[in-house]
């Protein structure tokens, strides 16, 4: 066994973590596309005014109770997972396991602010390496202490929350405050007419670029009010207790485990969505203490659905042996990177004004459809990527950097140990 710091080799990969990844990416696809499309910044008028309505509104309540932030949580689990792996590996080869999570984290911090600054505010990377920092203080804790924290994490907003509504504080107002002197600056509209300003065709580059000047920091203060930060590092640590226990190695050991996860988290997950997405649609925001109903459900909705779908995937796994066409989403996973990536650079080109300029003026009935065909074509593409690339091209060069060694990209060469 070598006894230096390598990536994990294609025969050492687990595909059911890689399946999990591919199933994920097309959840975050499927909820990023209403920010993409513009839908997010249409009044109700302008919505019902489409010839798509009320199907758009179907779908587009659909999406909120049954996809908005389940997959996210899902790839927060498996990126808790995947610290477990690197600390496994290492310590196994007497090498500190740190030191690579750490470097492999400030890439990934590089990447993301790329995508953050430059492309698309709807970024998670940042938000990923940001919080995986503080990962390696729980690496000593005992597997039920782990999960008490990720219980306590995951249930803090409701505690945070009654706290802003008690002293009646807007968490994310000054980094709002910041945004909106800047888009006056830059002359972003405020009104309605932003969604023209920013999707029409003929909006350029220098559109695009005044809200990217803006629009990151909207996104943090979003952060910031809905609590992401300690969702996502409860989610974490739920990921390291299952890398610990080496789940994904024996599926099968803990079939009664998954088919409970299954039937709880759909029974307390559903109805806690629905009326999650009740108060998001009739609800006040917090400080108003009517936006505790959305604070409280979306805690019980999203870590119980993320977990239901998690089981669903893993039971059908189990009862195939694996032979399941699954297997199929596992190339994607593997670039997931490159896939999310490329997402976004889809999604710019299709609706923004700086591209074909689609967006701000179509429904969920329209662009779901479109999404859809999108992450088909990334399953196509991916599995023949690999019949030909050890790596995706973005892993690739994450990777490199990360284990500062040269690593083979095509096929022809085996990864090197």
């Amino acid at each position: 066994m070598s006894n230096s710091a390598t990536p994990v080799l294609q025969n050492e990969r687990t595909d059911i973590l890689d399946v999990l990844r591919g199933f994920a990416l097309v959840g975050v696809l499927l909820d990023n596309v209403f920010g993409f499309s513009g839908w997010s910044f249409l009044t109700q008028q302008h919505r019902e005014a489409l010839a798509t309505w009320p199907v758009d509104g179907i779908i587009g309540l659909s999406e909120l109770t049954f996809i908005n932030g389940k997959f996210y949580s899902l790839l927060s689990l498996l990126f808790g997972i995947g610290f477990s792996i690197i600390l496994i590996r290492n310590e196994l080869k007497g090498i500190n396991p740190l030191k690579i999570f750490y470097r492999r984290l400030f890439i990934l911090l590089l990447i993301g602010l790329g995508h953050l600054l430059l492309l698309w505010e709807g970024d998670i990377l940042v938000l990923y390496a940001l919080i995986g920092m503080l990962l390696p203080l729980f690496r000593k804790c005992k597997d039920n202490t782990l999960l008490i924290w990720a219980g306590v994490l995951i249930l803090s907003p409701i505690l945070i929350d009654i706290v802003n509504v008690l002293l009646k504080v807007k968490t994310g107002n000054f980094l709002e405050a910041i945004a909106q002197g800047i888009d006056k600056k830059n002359g972003i509209p405020t009104d309605d007419s932003f969604a023209a300003y920013l999707y029409k065709d003929g909006s350029g580059w220098q559109e695009w670029r005044n809200w990217q000047a803006s629009g990151f920091l909207y996104r943090y203060a979003y952060i910031i009010e809905s609590n992401r930060i300690p969702k996502v590092l409860g989610m974490f640590l739920i990921g390291l207790y299952a890398g610990r226990k080496m789940i994904y190695t024996n599926l099968a050991n803990y079939t009664s485990l998954f088919k409970k996860l299954r039937r709880w988290g759909f029974i307390i997950g559903i109805p806690a969505a629905i009326a999650c997405t009740y108060f998001e649609l009739f609800g006040k925001k917090i400080p108003d203490i009517s936006g505790l109903g959305h604070t409280v459900f979306y805690a019980l909705s999203v870590v119980p659905l993320c977990l239901a779908y998690t089981a669903v995937i893993c039971l059908h796994w189990i009862k195939k042996g694996g032979n399941t066409k699954l297997k199929l989403l596992a190339p994607v996973g593997r670039m997931a990177m490159t896939n999310y990536l490329m997402q976004t650079f889809i999604g710019i080109t299709l609706y923004y004004g700086v591209g074909f300029g689609l967006g701000g003026n179509i429904g969920p009935a329209i662009f779901i459809p479109v999404g859809l065909c999108v992450y088909l074509l990334q399953i196509i593409y991916s599995n023949w990527w690999f019949k030909h690339f050890n790596y995706g091209p973005f892993e690739w060069v994450w990777r490199q950097l990360s284990y500062g060694k040269r690593l083979p990209l095509k096929k022809q060469q085996p990864p090197v140990s």
